[in-house]
């Protein structure tokens, strides 16, 4: 017995990446996990960018349980450049990584369980950037900010934390030299890293915990970069 036996999970994006190794992990912990994702399976297929989808998810999810445990907000909003991102891609990223957490988590709401917890999958690129990835950091930078607002609102009610993926190599590849080095961990991460931190966070352990945005980049976003330090060089 575990203190996940029966609860319901709901999670987004759960069919491929880090958001199946959270599904594998709710079930093996005795939970029941309901998936939406756009990819074809053995779940509710729909695109979260519309309303119409989100409202037919929710009904589907109460019409199963009558309640929920815990919202696992992890779909992948799509990564656009400035050069070449057009209004509706950058429109579309935003109701994917923002609106559509936003408004799962107010039809949701009456129905959590006392102890429910909301979970949202941001990036270290909310705090940090490579050229021409625009769409998704604001996204990412917006669902980060969203948890806190929502923690707020949701005071005694719900708790609402985020967590921001850094590095995580969705295929388990275990990476040497440069690549594992440049990161104060000394490796790559993988899904079971994400995984781990969201069935902590939806535990009773993390009780006292609300409002939090944890990055797991093995502390990539720390280590400061100088030209000349640690055989780094910058060519203009």
């Amino acid at each position: 017995m575990t203190e996940f036996d029966n609860k319901v999970a709901v999670i987004t994006g759960g069919a491929n990446g880090i958001g199946k190794c959270i599904v594998e992990e709710f079930r093996k912990n005795g939970a029941k996990v309901c998936i939406i994702d756009k990819a074809e399976g053995d779940h509710f297929v729909g695109d979260i960018s519309d309303k119409i989808v989100l409202e037919a998810f929710v009904d589907n999810v109460i019409g199963k349980y009558g309640h929920i445990d815990y919202l696992i907000n992890n779909a992948l909003p799509v990564m656009r450049g400035i050069d070449e991102c057009s209004y509706e891609e950058f429109q579309y990223a935003l109701m994917v990584g923002v609106t559509a957490p936003f408004y799962l988590s107010k039809l949701f709401l009456p129905y959590f369980k006392k102890g429910g917890s909301i979970i949202n999958i941001s990036s270290s690129r909310d705090r940090m950037s490579q050229p021409q990835t625009e769409s998704y950091t604001a996204a990412k930078g917006g669902i980060a900010a969203l948890t806190h607002a929502m923690a707020v609102s949701l005071s005694e009610k719900v708790r609402v934390n985020s967590i921001s993926p850094g590095w995580i190599d969705t295929n388990y590849t275990v990476y040497e030299g440069p690549d594992a080095a440049q990161q104060p961990c000394g490796r790559v991460g993988n899904p079971l890293d994400i995984a781990n931190m969201v069935l902590y966070l939806c535990s009773e352990k993390a009780g006292f915990i609300t409002g939090e945005n944890i990055c797991i980049d093995g502390g990539m976003t720390k280590l400061m970069i100088y030209h000349g330090d640690n055989g780094w060089s910058y060519t203009l």
